[in-house]
């Protein structure tokens, strides 16, 4: 056992010299996830499957992979509940990673949104968009907008990919999103040009937004929030402190801090041009052991003085993605209890 270790840790050992002299120093790092060379070579440990998108038939969902753009590789994961007739609310989902990593084909995303689709009996589009810091913000929002002009060619297009577009009600689509994916969805919205005006609006027609989901957001800030700076977190979290000031350096443009607006929409106060924002209701799913609590709390009230319509919960006992993360029978009950919360959102509006 000993001299197993030994090899082991001397064939590790001879594997970093040979990355630093083939790569140069480490800049970034968050153990597991991503390493950051000077060369700005990036490594990504498969620390999380990729999976097809085949289904259990008993779950009612079909799901496949439909090509947005050939030539950035962006690419959607469609998810369509079988078990309802008429036309379904399209939901253009975002995932999570920090903008740095992940994919619309990591298991854990497929799992979920896969449930999520027969749970509110709706139609999925899990976005997979460019990372960060090989395609730096705005990379990803640019990507979200061109997801939604290719989503408004399907509509008009007469018997486009029938399998999913004529069970889709293209007058009832949400955006939603997950950690960074939230921030993409928000920031989507945000952007001048894109729903918020009513000119883009018309622009974007047959296409109607009718609310956006954020669950655990990923914003940051130059102060911290009381969470950020005691919430004690366990090792195995999804997301420590530093972990997020490593993902914004990779993903905001260079020079920036975090009080950027992509990072902290509240940095001067919500922007006077957000007025026409959220028209459209939004949910925001917070999580009670996340260090994003505060400032998702923060972004919610500032919201509400707004005279916005948001509405936000809290998921008691659980951290920053269990929902796709953790295997507790805490994270299986409150991840439960987001997608029927998620459900009434959907079709109470």
């Amino acid at each position: 056992m000993g001299t197993r270790n030994v090899k082991d840790g001397l064939n590790l050992s001879l594997q970093i010299d040979k990355d630093c002299h083939q790569h140069g120093a480490v800049t970034e790092e968050i153990d597991g996830l991503i390493k950051v060379y000077k060369d700005e070579h990036v490594e990504r440990p498969k620390i999380v499957p990729c999976v097809t998108s085949d289904l259990p038939h008993e779950l009612g969902v079909t799901s496949r992979d439909v090509v947005i753009d050939k030539f950035t590789n962006i690419w959607a994961r469609f998810y369509v509940s079988i078990k309802c007739h008429g036309k379904l609310p399209l939901l253009v989902y975002f995932h999570g990673g920090g903008f740095c990593v992940g994919s619309a084909a990591w298991s854990c995303y497929h799992d979920f949104l896969a449930r999520l689709a027969a749970e509110t009996s709706s139609i999925i589009m899990s976005v997979n968009y460019r990372l960060a810091p090989e395609s730096p913000l705005p990379a990803a929002y640019d990507d979200g907008i061109k997801a939604l002009m290719w989503l408004k060619q399907q509509a008009l297009s007469v018997g486009a990919d029938n399998w999913w577009t004529s069970q889709c009600n293209f007058s009832n689509i949400f955006l939603a999103g997950d950690s960074a994916g939230a921030n993409i969805a928000y920031n989507i919205i945000t952007r001048p040009g894109s729903f918020n005006a009513g000119q883009a609006a018309a622009a974007m027609k047959p296409l109607s937004l009718r609310g956006i989901v954020l669950i655990q957001p990923f914003f940051g800030g130059e102060a911290r929030t009381n969470s950020e700076k005691y919430l004690v977190q366990s090792p195995r979290s999804a997301l420590s402190l530093a972990a997020s000031d490593t993902y914004w350096r990779l993903a905001l443009p260079c020079g920036s801090n975090r009080d950027h607006p992509w990072c902290n929409p509240l940095a001067k106060g919500l922007d006077v041009e957000l007025e026409d924002l959220l028209r459209f209701p939004i949910m925001v799913c917070i999580s009670e052991m996340d260090i994003l609590k505060d400032r998702s709390l923060e972004f919610v009230a500032s919201l509400d003085r707004a005279g916005k319509m948001v509405e936000h919960v809290v998921h008691k006992g659980v951290g920053h993605a269990f929902q796709i993360l953790s295997k507790s029978q805490l994270s299986r009950t409150r991840t439960l209890e987001m997608m029927s919360q998620i459900k009434d959102f959907i079709s109470g509006i």
